[in-house]
């Protein structure tokens, strides 16, 4: 698919969802369609790394304007999967084996999201939208959301919860980029940015209003959205006062960076084991 292309798609995209009534002719309609079987091929993404250092990942609106079109657009059908029965409006990718991609029943992923070669699905849940790098582990009932971004060598354990985040759609998807481990249970909802190489330890929660504190200086640092790349990042509880007394609310507590000059594995061994990271 060549750029220009995709220049005419997006301009077909976006003028078909300021208005609905163009779907009625067969080039916004097969635009919609062309989107979305880019996207399942990783021509296009919802969002992608950008070279300004102020705004280090682009969202690219018109992808997801053309995800919530082809909602629209598609009818509700029955389809099987050996034993299973599914009734949606969007199938399942299919292919596995030519697309390089270990599936381990009852693992699902829809069709429209975007899965690298050498990537392993454990029993999880992939949805439209989202990009998953090579090398990574999607483990047990690990959920990667509609748009989430999952970058390469990503290890998601199990039970992880990457939120979806589609509308609007200028907010930017959760981000979780390469190289980083998350621990069981976490969740990353509301398009927080995981930077490269991060650790989640177990139950961590993230969302876009979350104190991430940084406690390796002498004073406490309150960050929001965004994990600094190599960060250790554990579940953590702040003291807030009410009428009705002093309480514990959930947060996040950044207690050290993964060493620079360390093998990456090496160094995520030592993360877990200086830092007694729960996983």
């Amino acid at each position: 698919m060549t750029e220009i292309d995709l220049e005419i798609l997006r301009a077909r995209v976006e003028a078909a969802f300021a208005d609905r009534a163009l779907l009625a002719e067969p080039a916004h309609l097969q635009a919609v369609h062309d989107t979305i079987d880019a996207l399942d091929h990783g021509k296009v993404r919802v969002a992608s790394p950008s070279a300004d250092p102020q705004a280090p990942w682009e969202v690219h609106a018109w992808v997801k304007q053309a995800i919530l079109l082809y909602f629209g657009v598609r009818a509700m059908q029955t389809f099987e999967v050996g034993p299973f029965e599914y009734h949606d409006k969007i199938p399942l990718k299919r292919g596995w084996a030519e697309l390089g991609v270990r599936v381990v029943p009852p693992a699902t992923a829809r069709y429209g999201a975007h899965i690298e070669r050498g990537a392993i699905l454990m029993p999880s849940y992939v949805n439209i939208g989202a990009w998953v790098g090579a090398g990574t582990m999607v483990d047990t009932w690990a959920t990667v959301g509609s748009c989430a971004q999952v970058g390469r060598n990503v290890h998601l354990s199990g039970g992880v919860g990457l939120g979806g985040v589609l509308e609007p759609p200028s907010a930017s998807p959760v981000i979780i980029e390469d190289g980083c481990f998350v621990g069981s249970r976490a969740i990353v909802v509301e398009g927080v940015h995981v930077e490269r190489e991060a650790v989640l330890g177990a139950n961590v929660v993230l969302t876009a209003s979350t104190p991430i504190i940084d406690v390796t200086g002498r004073e406490p640092v309150t960050l929001k959205g965004r994990v600094p790349a190599r960060a250790v990042v554990v579940p953590g509880t702040r003291t807030r006062r009410f009428e009705a007394g002093d309480f514990q609310l959930s947060c996040a507590l950044l207690i050290g960076y993964r060493k620079e000059s360390t093998e990456l594995r090496t160094s995520l061994n030592d993360a877990l084991r200086n830092f007694d990271v729960p996983v």
